[in-house]
């Protein structure tokens, strides 16, 4: 009993560090956001799995023509006067033959597959950059929402703090009480305002754990980076020129191009006749034994590849002006991004230069004198107002600001702005 005891005491030990280590607190960054949808997300690993596909067509594409071989016996007499001579009179007869693929089809084919892989992996890639696109995208709401929270949280507090020195006053008969219920009733505007916040954190918080694949509870995940805007001091020029380079749709579709010209090589080598060798080796009475060689040439008297030739000569053209639209969309990607880039920084300047500072100093300048009896109860409450106000519109600035280098980053084909 003593026995089964302790190992029950030690089961339930066990049980409790492993509950403990499953659903322990998991604060991300970035850098490890970024890891774990690398290496967790569904998308990318069949994307990888496409990948090993197009690189198995590749091996198939330069496979070698298999040699055939033929063996007979002919002229078999189990009727012959004599029966223990029954194949006296056999002709044996061994042949093979060979197909030999001309004008390098082969190597074209191959080319073709090789072509057709890296353009999977462009593909992978592209995939990826819209994937971190949206991850970039939640993991930012995950920052904005905890700092409307916190902000939320700082309003209530300030809030409550206020209507404890106003009961202090009622009771004093320094206010009056339908003044004091009017400040009660306010208060529920506080307390939405972060029960909202606290909803809109935990929905980021499951966007981004659905990116990344993850099955964290929502309580136990957080995040932390940096939720702030910095100046930006590259030009426009050189990340048009970033993104010509990183683009991987971009590139993706320069390389079909590539690959549309082997395939008009390949159906024109595809035209071209292929002779087939062959050999046998045989007896005729009463030649003992003979060799002899052959060689088969199809004649090309009607040309059935003509439309393939024009279908790939065609292709070329189309995939060259994919290339031009891809290069266009680039360019307005990168421009149209860059604009609300700026578009936001210029705001921000005056509210991390001036606004903040006025509504901390104003709330407080109010507060302290409603405390008082230097300003009214309607003063009091816009100047909560008025607070609550210019924070959180600061906050969602930041926010579109970092959704709009996000944009950029994605414009540019890799992260350009942190």
């Amino acid at each position: 009993m003593r026995c089964l005891s302790r190992r029950a005491v030690l089961g339930v030990c066990v049980a409790a560090c492993m509950a403990c280590g499953a659903f322990g607190q998991k604060t991300l960054t970035w850098e490890d956001a970024k890891r774990e949808l690398q290496s967790a997300n569904p998308t990318l690993q069949a994307g990888q799995i496409g990948i090993g596909e197009s690189r198995a067509e590749e091996i198939t594409a330069f496979l070698r023509p298999n040699p055939e071989l033929t063996m007979s016996i002919d002229q078999l007499n189990p009727f012959t006067v004599n029966p223990y001579q029954p194949f006296s009179n056999t002709l044996p007869l061994v042949s093979g033959n060979y197909l030999h693929e001309r004008e390098h089809k082969r190597e074209l084919r191959r080319q073709s597959a090789q072509e057709g892989t890296a353009i999977a992996v462009s593909q992978l890639a592209d995939q990826e950059r819209n994937l971190l696109f949206d991850l970039r995208a939640a993991f930012v709401q995950v920052l904005q929402q905890n700092a409307v929270v916190a902000v939320a949280r700082e309003s209530l507090a300030f809030y409550d703090r206020v209507l404890s020195v106003s009961s202090d006053r009622l009771k004093v008969g320094d206010i009056a009480e339908v003044d004091f219920d009017r400040l009660e009733l306010q208060r529920v505007q506080f307390e939405s305002d972060l029960q909202t916040a606290v909803v809109n954190l935990r929905t980021a918080k499951i966007q981004l754990l659905a990116l990344l694949n993850d099955r964290t509870p929502v309580e136990q995940l957080d995040v932390t980076g940096r939720f702030d805007f910095a100046e930006i001091v590259t030009p426009l020029e050189e990340f048009r020129e970033i993104a010509l380079k990183n683009r991987p749709d971009l590139r993706a579709a320069m390389q079909a191009v590539d690959k549309a010209r082997t395939d008009y090589r390949l159906a024109l080598a595809n035209g071209s006749t292929d002779p087939i060798f062959g050999w046998d080796v045989a007896r005729d009475p009463p030649i003992p034994v003979f060799f002899g060689v052959s060689v088969t040439i199809p004649l090309r008297i009607f040309d059935r590849n003509q439309g393939e030739k024009v279908r790939t000569e065609l292709t070329i053209g189309r995939q060259q002006r994919l290339v031009e639209a891809a290069r266009a969309q680039v360019f307005s990607d990168v421009d149209s991004a860059y604009a609300t880039l700026q578009s936001n920084l210029t705001v921000l300047r005056k509210y991390r230069a001036r606004y903040l500072q006025q509504a901390v100093r104003v709330r407080e300048t109010i507060s302290f004198s409603y405390q008082h009896g230097g300003a009214s109860l309607l003063d009091f409450l816009q100047a909560q107002q008025d607070y609550r106000g210019i924070q959180l519109s600061f906050l969602n600035l930041v926010g579109a600001y970092l959704n709009a280098a996000n944009q950029l980053n994605l414009a540019v084909g890799r992260e350009v702005i942190q």
